[in-house]
């Protein structure tokens, strides 16, 4: 089915469009000139990933997708967080690269090449590379970030024995997947019925889902809205992502390309990636999924009004951590570690012992010193594996 672009409600949605720019234009003017804006957008990155999942009716506890993110896991990672990490690692790609790049041929087909959380293809690569990474530092230092907390006697050999098994596993599947892939007859030589997709697996994709068809049909509907303001293009963008149902197993990438088209304007975004599922998860999911097109185009924009003032806000607050900490640096010696320490909390929404002794180099004990030093606020509850965030 195509996407109608004929009959848009433009005289409802110019106020909603008009406010959504103003907020985020403030928003990106506030951290490109923000001491703590590179620590601000590290921090939305973690949170907006954890609210892509929440938005597709998914659960990902904040502390978790750090500590994965760090390959400190204290728990064997499930299924919803190796999707939040891939969220997480999408959007610092998209940042990574020029404004452009998303929406072109080239990046399309790099991201939905990259999305799936369990790729055996060149992200499996990467994630064994990174697998083997986490062994070798497991092996040298203390083990996972937070294993190394009070009475955990025992627990390093045990974390670098199974980072040895993931490391392995990883091996297994890629050469099962070359296997596979060998036993294939020759793509020039096998014709695959139109619409369908070629020798998926059944249990896991619908074979008469034409996602290279739906994508050109959401390509389409882009371009004819191509003269529209940034802002009503990215909320049309997404709607349309979201009817047309592009990508079976990757729906939040769509959202991610909508921040993209703000970011490749230049004029609301140009210093972040807008936080799109954290304002959308401030809107009822009765208007998100609404039958009205028109209820489901005001939802979008009300979901970026919502946030740029979650991101004001989250800015203030670290501003004013900042300043409370870097008080406590007065007659510290130049050498002092906590200035870094300082630099760190502010870019993560928590830090445990392991990733502060870690990254400063310093002892696990050192590192618990230092923090206690600081003032951080203990942010689990618990007497083991323990984290810390700012006040």
């Amino acid at each position: 089915m195509a996407y109608d672009l004929a009959k848009l409600p433009i005289h409802t949605l110019l106020k909603p469009v008009s406010d959504a720019s103003s907020a985020l234009a403030r928003l990106d003017e506030r951290i490109s000139r923000s001491p703590v804006g590179q620590g601000w957008i590290e921090r939305q990155n973690f949170t907006d990933a954890c609210a892509s999942l929440w938005i597709d009716g998914e659960l990902v506890h904040l502390e978790d997708l750090v500590l994965h993110d760090a390959t400190r896991d204290i728990r064997t990672p499930t299924h919803e967080l190796t999707i939040a990490r891939d969220v997480l690692r999408t959007r610092r790609r998209i940042a990574s690269q020029k404004p452009g790049w998303p929406l072109s041929e080239e990046g399309l087909r790099g991201l939905r090449q990259a999305w799936p959380a369990a790729s055996l293809g060149d992200l499996g690569a990467g994630v064994a590379r990174e697998t083997a990474a986490g062994v070798a530092t497991d092996g040298e230092g203390e083990g996972p970030e937070g294993i190394e907390e009070d009475g955990d006697d025992g627990t390093d050999g045990a974390s670098a024995f199974d980072a040895e098994l993931a490391a392995i596993d990883a091996v297994l599947a890629r050469s099962a997947a070359a296997i596979e892939q060998a036993r294939k007859p020759d793509p020039a030589k096998r014709v695959a019925a139109p619409g369908r997709a070629a020798e998926k697996n059944p249990l896991v994709y619908d074979l008469d889902w034409d996602e290279d068809g739906r994508l050109e049909e959401w390509r389409g509907a882009l371009r004819q809205a191509q003269e529209m303001p940034a802002v009503l293009r990215a909320i049309v963008a997404l709607d349309a992502w979201n009817e047309l149902a592009v990508l079976q197993h990757a729906p939040w990438l769509g959202r991610l390309l909508a921040a993209s088209i703000l970011r490749q304007a230049g004029v609301t975004t140009q210093s972040h990636l807008a936080a799109i599922n954290l304002g959308l998860k401030s809107i009822p999911v009765d208007r998100r999924r609404h039958r009205d097109r028109e209820t489901r185009l005001l939802a979008i924009a009300h979901g970026l009004i919502a946030a740029a003032e979650i991101g004001l806000k989250e800015h203030d607050r670290l501003a004013l951590a900042k300043r409370l900490m870097e008080r406590k640096l007065e007659g510290r010696r130049t050498s002092s570690k906590l200035p870094q320490l300082i630099e760190l909390v502010l870019s993560r929404p928590l830090v445990s012992a392991g990733m502060v002794a870690k990254t400063l180099e310093v002892t696990p004990q050192g590192a618990r010193r230092m923090v206690l030093e600081l003032g951080l606020r203990e942010m689990t509850g618990r007497g083991r594996f323990r984290a810390w965030g700012t006040l």
